[in-house]
């Protein structure tokens, strides 16, 4: 019989063991510090880790309680910090300071911490139009917020694991701060957002905080609307907010990455050009890929009127798609450009660095999936190294292939 908000809470959990993949599924709830924290408690995070690295941090006093709720059938726990007396506001540099100074973080946390506090910093200075050293938190600073970044840097810390996301989901309406009513998704939260892909929520209400936006950009190696993995265990954290049309709560799930290709969504830019010269071509593509195309290609064609010209193509993710569209559209005479959904097979795959008589050279590995091993020397690296010793780039590519094992070049698309 599942539990209710006053029924036993359920057995801990031992810790997941380290690595693997933590997925971040807040497509319905949304995320926020405390659900964040609920969840990697539920998942089997030692409450009392968190507590231990907390403890060397100077805020004043609080208390943490670890209640669980059910919502929609689904028992969850939640993460409620009681804070005694009113804490004095604070700057990024006081809270620096205090993540520096705490002798009970590990190394991992506290970088873990420090990186989401800066996020947090530079969409609040650019919201204010201040300096990140300059700004001023209120809602962040109090001692609820800061004990949320960091009790979650110890946990992800422990876990060590891979952290991919789901895509965030935005609320719609008004939220009331310390600077008055501000629109939702609140400008804070837009910030530490950025790059980060988002979707509407669909509800009148905040789904995602400054302080879950941060954690969630911070930790996420990558986003995707479910990962191939193959999922152990899963944690519940809820919210202290009820929506009338969804549960409030976040679930991680914690697994092993599957052992296959995995499928990205991307999107391919393209355009026809027809009065282009090779030399501009040449150089388009290599903007296209400073401002972080994947790819990019000419495609020479035929169009109407027998006139000859060219497909600029670029392959792009969610994140760098307007800056690669610019790209295209500032350094070509193009009028406009194609957007094109596309999905991408990934194979698994390393880079490992090989031992040559020319120096060391990484190469791109794919394997593990059940395909041929596939060998890419970094074409780069082998290029300088052919330079340097003034021999033949196939010398430097034939030698780092002998060297790891392979007798072929790469075969990567």
């Amino acid at each position: 019989m599942p539990h209710g908000d006053h029924g036993q809470p359920p057995p801990v959990r031992s810790l997941p063991e380290r690595g693997g993949l933590l997925y971040v599924d807040a497509t319905g709830g949304g995320v926020a510090g405390d659900m964040f924290n609920a969840a990697l408690l539920d998942l089997g995070v030692p409450l009392a880790a968190m507590e231990h690295g907390l403890s060397g941090l100077d805020v004043g006093p609080y208390r943490i309680e670890v209640p669980t709720v059910e919502r929609s059938g689904i028992v969850a726990r939640q993460f409620l910090v009681h804070v005694e007396g009113t804490p004095p506001q604070r700057s990024w540099a006081a809270i620096r300071r205090l993540l520096e100074d705490a002798p009970t973080l590990s190394d991992g946390a506290r970088s873990r911490a420090l990186a989401t506090f800066q996020r947090l910093a530079d969409a609040e200075a650019e919201v204010h139009g201040v300096a990140a050293h300059d700004v001023h938190f209120h809602e962040v600073g109090a001692v609820d917020s800061i004990v949320d970044i960091v009790a979650a840097a110890v946990a992800l810390d422990l876990l060590d694991a891979t952290v991919v996301a789901s895509p965030l989901p935005m609320g719609r309406g008004t939220t009331r701060s310390a600077h008055g009513i501000l629109p939702l998704p609140a400008p804070a939260t837009v910030g530490c957002l950025r790059g980060v892909p988002t979707v509407d929520g669909g509800v009148e209400g905040e789904l995602v905080t400054p302080t879950g936006a941060a954690l969630v950009a911070t930790a996420a190696a990558r986003f995707e609307r479910w990962p191939a993995m193959r999922p152990e265990r899963t944690g519940w954290g809820a919210g202290t907010r009820t929506f009338p049309d969804r549960p409030n709560v976040l679930r991680l799930v914690w697994g092993q990455p599957a052992i296959e290709t995995s499928v990205e969504e991307l999107r391919v830019l393209e355009s026809n050009i027809d009065d282009m010269t090779p030399e501009l071509g040449a150089h388009l593509l290599d903007r296209l890929l400073a401002a972080g195309a994947l790819d990019a290609w000419l495609t020479p064609v035929v169009m109407k009127k027998g006139r000859l010209a060219v497909v600029v193509g670029a392959l792009v993710d969610h994140s760098r798609q307007e800056a690669v569209l610019r790209a295209l559209l500032t350094e070509s005479s193009s009028l406009g450009a194609r957007i094109v959904p596309v999905r991408r097979v990934r194979r698994p795959r390393r880079v490992e660095e090989v031992a040559t008589r020319f120096g060391p050279i990484p190469v791109k590995i794919a394997e593990g999936d059940g395909l041929p091993r596939n060998l890419a020397p970094e074409f780069e690296a082998c290029r300088a190294a052919a330079a340097r010793h003034g021999v033949p780039l196939k010398e430097v590519f034939a030698a780092t292939l002998a060297a790891i094992g392979g007798d072929d070049g790469p075969r990567e698309s």
